[in-house]
């Protein structure tokens, strides 16, 4: 009985509403933001109760929160709501010849050192498959795949995934970044904790590399001398250039950016600074015939 309720009452826009209130937090604000009057709104939120027959938020005079059903649901909820959305971009690029599309997540190492000639590769092969690319820090990436956000995503090995199935994508080994007159240059290769006396230029904080050397640091007994955080691999290179210290980025990276600003790299002999990325999907066997195309050019790539 619930499931045919649930068939004849559920609505996209009502889901939308739903997902709304829990980001806005009040029921006015996500009514405002979706165009309904509070009172549709509310009505819409108590009929969609009435048909699961639990409550989904917590209401204060705060705001609202989620029960836990409601957390249940709001997984299910965008999960439809993005199948939705990536069914009508799908169909519209069939009237400009487009016979599928792609949705994918990938941590800042995999997008700068390995997808362009990867995608490039699968392009040449799939004229027709147009692939959306986001950028997001490991574990974000695995969020986003469990939340629907996205058909498959790239991350570290190291990174919780969740339960999400994952095969090998490619490794990389990170270095050290460092101006040409930085005493340590002249080393042929560092130990992490030799460079625990020098000023650091960071990645951002979600950022697995910078949760591996934090953690090196701490395993070490010292604490990382963080100067700045930066958004990405550019600033980090234009960070050390300028003096504000030392930095820790894959060895691809450095030959894109650091090389040609007159920067310097050593490379770390630490176990952990030998990394695997891993592809990560929800279920293989779910993907869309264009999603396990690409899935599989990725997979079968060489490490």
């Amino acid at each position: 009985m619930l499931q045919k309720s649930l068939i004849r009452r559920l609505d996209l826009i009502t889901l939308q509403l739903f997902v709304a209130v829990h980001q806005e937090g009040t029921l006015t604000r996500a009514a405002s933001r979706e165009a309904i009057a509070v009172s549709a709104a509310s009505k819409r939120l108590m009929e969609l109760e009435e048909a699961l027959g639990i409550s989904l938020f917590v209401r204060q005079a705060k705001g609202m929160t989620l029960t836990p059903a409601g957390e249940t649901l709001l997984h299910h909820a965008r999960q439809m709501l993005f199948n939705v959305e990536k069914m009508g971009l799908e169909l519209g690029e069939h009237s400009h010849g487009v016979r599928g599309y792609v949705r994918m997540l990938a941590n800042l190492s995999a997008i700068i050192q390995f997808l362009p000639e990867d995608l490039r590769a699968f392009s040449a092969l799939h004229s027709q498959v147009k692939t959306d690319l986001e950028e997001r820090p490991s574990n974000g990436v695995v969020q986003g795949v469990l939340d629907g956000v996205a058909d498959l995503g790239i991350c570290s090995s190291d990174t919780d995934t969740k339960g999400l199935r994952s095969v090998p994508y490619r490794r990389d080994k990170l270095v050290v970044l460092m101006r040409p007159d930085h005493p340590l240059a002249s080393r042929g290769e560092l130990a992490f904790d030799d460079t625990l006396d020098s000023d650091y230029v960071g990645l951002h904080a979600a950022s697995s590399i910078n949760m591996r050397t934090h953690a090196a640091a701490r395993a070490a007994g010292k604490v990382l001398r963080l100067r700045i955080h930066v958004p990405g691999f550019d600033a980090m290179c234009r960070m050390v250039q300028a003096g504000m210290g030392i930095g820790i980025l894959p060895a691809g990276a450095f030959e894109l950016f650091g090389r040609a600003l007159g920067l310097h790299a050593v490379r770390l002999n630490d176990d952990w600074s030998e990394r695997l990325l891993i592809l990560v999907v929800r279920d293989e066997a779910a993907l869309s015939p264009v999603s396990r195309l690409l899935f599989e050019h990725l997979r079968d790539g060489r490490l």
